[in-house]
């Protein structure tokens, strides 16, 4: 029994038959001689990597080498097989369903995305009347307790008919006195604030603030804070008007001093 032969015999063969020399199929081919002599020598770690069964292929169907017939040498070769080509009724069908799952992904996206009239329904007639005449929801009611309150929307007015708005609030412990003519009859509200413990109420007429440790206490009156200037530990007292206006006191003359003597143009006194 004979040894079939390798590809690098059949190639050689076939060229031979060709009548062609090797450096005249190389130079047809574009392809380096040592390749082909490698080739030839079935030396296939001379060819670069990757390189054999595809430069044996090309050789074969240069030289007419009918690859069917010699299909076990051909399997023998370094590399990957190559793959059988593809089947043209598979890349339709292919072709065919991605397609489909295309068109079925933008009707769904559509759906999701259009509102509802534009794909035709038609809104309810209720739906429309709200459109056209929007309500606005009631303002809050203002809190009628002195201290604030957590959430509420609206600020008091700072004068309204109750009176002005007096809102105290203090960083340590602070005797508080306001008096009125026209609040309580006369009789003067009094309160200790202590940290962080506000106090807001609603004053008729002038009224006159008293506090005994004022450096501690911020102060607003009719919306505005009123900036007294004392220390820690100092008291203060401030008088306002029927408008919650600051009346401050204006402050005295001051005495003539005795002129201060210029110097002498050496710089010396007398």
């Amino acid at each position: 029994m004979t040894e079939a032969p390798s590809v690098g015999q059949l190639i050689r063969k076939a060229r031979e038959a060709k009548g062609l020399s090797r450096e005249k199929l190389a130079m047809e081919l574009k392809l380096p001689l040592r390749h082909l002599e490698a080739i030839e020598g079935d030396d296939w770690a001379a060819l670069p990597p990757g390189r054999p069964r595809p430069l044996a292929r090309q050789l074969a169907e240069w030289l007419d080498l009918d690859l069917e017939y010699h299909t076990g040498a051909f399997r023998i070769l370094p590399g990957v097989p190559e793959l059988d080509p593809p089947d043209p009724r598979q890349e339709r069908l292919e072709r065919v369903v991605m397609a489909l799952l295309t068109a079925a992904s933008v009707v769904v996206v559509l759906w999701l995305v259009v509102p509802g009239p534009s794909l035709g329904r038609k809104p309810p007639l209720n739906h429309l009347v709200a459109l056209s005449k929007p309500t606005l929801p009631p303002p809050p009611i203002a809190s009628s307790s002195p201290y604030p309150v957590l959430g509420e929307l609206l600020p008091e007015a700072p004068l309204n008919e109750q009176g002005t708005l007096v809102s105290l609030r203090a960083l340590d412990t602070c005797e508080v006195r306001i008096e009125s003519a026209t609040d309580l009859l006369g009789q003067p509200q009094s309160r200790t604030l202590r940290l962080s413990e506000p106090w807001r109420l609603r004053v008729k007429g002038p009224f006159t603030l008293l506090l005994d440790n004022a450096g501690v206490v911020n102060v607003e009156v009719a919306g505005r804070r009123i900036p007294h200037g004392q220390s820690v530990g100092e008291s203060w007292t401030g008088r306002f008007d029927g408008e919650g206006r600051w009346l401050r006191p204006t402050p005295p003359d001051l005495p003539e001093g005795p002129p201060v003597p210029d110097d002498d143009e050496d710089g010396s006194r007398p």
